[in-house]
């Protein structure tokens, strides 16, 4: 069970003088289980990517697999394969168009041709997914939620179809603070608790280091770096020649260490910077 992408390229405009290439001999296994992240500068290739994993967009040379079947490769199979990769964009919520929440949800499963005791379980299963009381939400216009809220909803919506793979693209993109946080814990439960294979594709440095347990780092097309969060910002340097930056954690650490912090360069998160400093500054 894996989504491979062999050999991928992606040419924009091809035969004109605006040819751009997007993906560039890029092959990447996202195996089952996985809280994957991408990052990379604007223009690296990340959304035209992720479009690939459900046929939205077709490769110029190359192919997709999605558990074993290669996506494009027979039409009738595409709607099976929409289903088992679930793709969020950027606000999701502007997709949200009926006057209840359950019904919303249900849009998907209606289409699926399933009985209706089959989609209001899914519609039940989906929403207390992301959080929700069913019983409190289902009736409720979704045009009354918090920006927050009416992102899970959207979330849910794709859920409903029962995918192996969610792909979201910027999840919390224009939420404050409080959206943001809702939305990640909401991810991370359903991480958790589902079988659902998660794929990230954040600008935050900071959300990616907190999430996810590998990273793959896009630069004009190709993979340029792969490991975990750990591996990927102890070379800052590196990532900043290609316009990539690190946590904000891992920039104090690196600023104590050149002040000389005997600190490890692998913190990531508050919690591990503050129990290196105390260290340290109970050996001096």
């Amino acid at each position: 069970m894996s989504i491979k992408a062999e050999n991928i390229k992606y040419v924009y405009s091809e035969g004109t003088p605006f040819r751009t290439v997007a993906l560039d001999n890029l092959n990447l296994e996202i195996r089952e289980g996985d809280f994957l992240g991408i990052i990379g500068h604007t223009g690296s290739g990340k959304s035209t990517l992720i479009q690939l994993f459900n046929g939205l967009e077709s490769p110029t040379e190359g192919q997709i697999i999605v558990d074993g079947t290669i996506v494009g490769e027979d039409k009738k199979k595409l709607s099976k394969i929409r289903q088992l990769v679930g793709l969020v964009f950027q606000y999701p919520e502007y997709q949200l168009f009926e006057e209840t929440v359950a019904k919303d949800v249900a849009f998907g499963p209606v289409n699926l041709n399933i009985s209706k005791e089959e989609i209001d379980i899914r519609v039940k299963e989906a929403l207390e997914l992301v959080g929700f009381n069913y019983d409190e939400i289902k009736d409720v216009s979704p045009f009354d939620l918090s920006g927050g809220q009416k992102r899970r909803v959207a979330i849910a919506g794709v859920l409903a179809m029962k995918p192996h793979y969610l792909i979201l693209d910027e999840p919390t993109a224009g939420l404050d603070p409080a959206g943001r946080n809702e939305i990640f814990s909401q991810i991370q439960t359903l991480h958790k608790k589902s079988n659902v294979t998660v794929v990230l594709v954040s600008h935050s440095m900071e959300d990616i280091a907190k999430l996810v347990n590998r990273v793959i780092v896009l630069y004009k097309g190709k993979i340029h770096m792969e490991g975990t969060p750990k591996q990927i910002y102890s070379q800052a340097e590196e990532l900043e020649k290609i316009g990539l930056g690190i946590p904000q954690v891992a920039q104090i650490v690196n600023e104590l260490r050149k002040c000389g912090f005997n600190i490890k360069p692998d913190i990531l998160t508050v919690e591990e910077a503050k129990d290196e400093i105390l260290k340290e500054v109970r050996r001096r």
